[in-house]
């Protein structure tokens, strides 16, 4: 079974040619995995989460000054991916302030939207401030992830050319280029950046979290001043912070990774958190088909969604006993009960695993479990969402919040509606 960032790389190509090539909106098909080439792409701050409803919000870059940006609700798709330093991720793990690269399309239905519907040329629009692009209507997310995350799936790396430091904070200029060829010199066709720094910046070597000062007294960096860094290849860390200086649009270095062991040691916990979160959460994916037998009986065929680390995929084996639960879009259990999803949940085995052939799309895991239970609930049905989970996972009890309740079911139980989001 290939490790769920195989799967990321292979779409490295597609990913890196999808804002050329969707220039026409794209609207996802409820089971189908929509392809990646028609997803618009933008960047913008992360300033507000719902994680229990995997929906936030973006200050999206467009061409004007950047703090005047009304911040954009979001919505991850159900298939949605969320990659944070390298790693599988939920909304939850993400820092408020980092800058995140995105993914996404229309609303796969605008009526039951978690976050506003725009029209659907917004992103064409100007705002009083000459700002077009900064109010996509593509709000419906296929791939959310943090700057290393988007540098290393693409083969990128940041190449610092200078830095200027004083009192403790300071800028450095450098260039986002291909990983090939990380010697001095350069890619003179990329264009340099200015990016802030100060004293919380975070600088990984190895196993080692460095300061600014262990920089200065080893003569990496000056105590102050300039000093030119050679086209040093790292992978940073980026989010925004209020400039000095009437500055439009200047970014911030919260995290500089030095060398490929603290990049890795980094994915590795994320890794570690992610695995422990699913694993209460339970495993996304859709159904694809029902078989119905007599009495409730019944054999659940459904996808695995991509994005996981590979090990919890390795986890689904063919015989073992399982739990299956109907979801919303918004992964969040629909059968609660009194005491959470495990309480009616469809009980049963796993009679087949199989992988389909060719790569699969990204969203998924080109993973297929056939399921049977003796009691099907109202969720399993095609082309739902679901989450499944071997039996001798963790049978925890989740937060209010992450399920609904049987018992007073409703459509603001489902999610709040999107009119928690200011207009501004």
């Amino acid at each position: 079974m290939k490790p769920a960032i195989t799967l990321l790389a292979v779409f490295s190509c597609a990913l890196t040619a999808a804002a050329l090539a969707a220039d026409e909106p794209f609207r996802p098909e409820a089971g189908k995995f929509p392809p990646v080439e028609k997803a618009y792409s933008y960047r913008g701050e992360l300033v507000f989460v719902d994680h229990a409803n995997r929906r936030g919000s973006l200050r999206v870059a467009g061409s004007g000054v950047f703090r005047r940006n009304d911040p954009q609700p979001f919505a991850m798709l159900p298939y949605g991916m969320v990659r944070y330093h390298n790693a599988p991720a939920d909304l939850r793990d993400i820092p408020l302030g980092t800058v995140l690269h995105v993914r996404a399309f229309l609303p796969p239905d605008p009526k039951l939207s978690a976050v506003p519907v725009l029209p659907v040329n917004n992103k064409e629009k100007t705002s009083g401030y000459g700002d077009a692009g900064s109010a996509p209507a593509e709000n419906h997310v296929l791939l959310l992830e943090d700057e290393p995350s988007h540098c290393q799936r693409e083969g990128l790396v940041w190449k610092l050319k200078e830095v200027d430091l004083g009192n403790n904070q300071g800028m450095i200029v450098a260039s986002r280029e291909p990983k090939a060829g990380t010697g001095a010199g350069g890619d003179s066709k990329a264009s340099e950046e200015t990016l802030s720094f100060d004293a919380a910046t975070r600088i990984w070597r190895g196993r080692e979290c460095l300061t600014l000062d262990d920089l200065i007294a080893e003569g990496t960096w000056p105590g102050s001043g300039k000093k030119s860094l050679n086209d040093q290849a790292v992978l940073l860390g980026i989010t925004w912070k209020p400039t000095l200086g009437g500055v439009f649009t200047r970014f911030h270095i919260s995290d500089i990774w030095l060398d490929d062991a603290a990049m890795q040691r980094a994915a590795h916990v994320q890794t570690e958190t992610h695995k422990a979160f699913i694993r209460t959460r339970w495993m996304p994916a859709w159904v694809d088909a029902v078989e119905y037998g007599k009495f409730g009986r019944a054999t659940v065929t459904a996808t695995l969604f991509g994005g996981m680390d590979e090990t919890l995929y390795a986890e689904f084996k063919t015989g073992i006993a399982a739990v299956m639960n109907g979801v919303e879009n918004t992964l969040k259990h629909t059968e609660g009960g009194t005491a959470g999803p495990a309480q009616m949940a469809a009980r049963g085995k796993i009679l087949d695993v199989t992988k389909t052939p060719g790569e699969a799309p990204l969203g998924s895991s080109g993973i297929q479990v056939r399921f049977e239970t003796d009691l099907i609930t109202e969720g399993l049905r095609p082309t739902r969402v679901v989450r499944i989970r071997p039996a001798d996972w963790p049978d925890v009890h989740l937060p209010r919040e992450e399920y609904l309740n049987s018992g007073n079911f409703s459509h603001e139980d489902r999610f709040p509606t999107p009119a928690i989001f200011p207009k501004y």
